[in-house]
């Protein structure tokens, strides 16, 4: 049995991690060995994420009075947060592809995100986004695309200025 200085403890480093995280993702962990625990834990921190199983009394108190307690509905049974301190699609993107490829039947929850609830199919939907990055190119890319027509376009009637120019000298030498 655990010591109340060690919940303590955990409530406080739930609560920490909570108050840098962007989106909470509550997912069941039942079926889960501890090296996938592990895989995936790698994986989201990787993507600037963590993964970790909590006890729900715990996880209830850390989130009280935070923007993420509308997680407190999804925390019963065995359940694991996974949260996500960079880029907000990345956790459900990880979480999703990891138990898809490890044919686990674990299920998402729900989560927050903004201090929203969402339900586990709005994390789907959500893992079917664009990550920042890829938007940011797509923007990019996008902005840049009229520019480089114009750059061509201004070149194309520059090149003809010269060559017309270089026909008017050569006449101009031959006659």
């Amino acid at each position: 049995m655990s010591t109340k200085a060690f919940k303590n403890t955990r409530v406080e480093e739930i609560k920490e991690h909570i108050a840098k995280a962007k989106v909470a993702i509550v997912s069941d962990c039942r079926g889960l060995t501890v090296s996938d625990i592990t895989n995936l834990r790698r994986r989201l921190q990787k993507e600037s994420g963590d993964y970790t199983v909590v006890k729900n009394t715990l996880a209830k108190i850390a989130i009280k009075d935070t923007r993420f307690e509308g997680l407190g509905q999804f925390l019963s049974g065995p359940s694991a947060l996974a949260l996500g301190f960079g880029d907000e699609v990345s956790p459900a993107k990880v979480i999703l592809q990891y138990l898809k490829e490890a044919k686990k039947p674990n299920e998402i929850r729900g989560g927050v995100l903004d201090g929203k609830v969402i339900t586990a199919e709005d994390v789907k939907t959500i893992s079917n986004l664009p990550s920042k990055e890829e938007l940011l190119a797509k923007i990019l890319g996008g902005i840049n695309t009229p520019a480089q027509g114009i750059a061509s376009a201004l070149n194309g009637v520059t090149r003809k200025l010269i060559y017309a120019m270089e026909e008017v000298r050569k006449q101009k030498e031959q006659g």
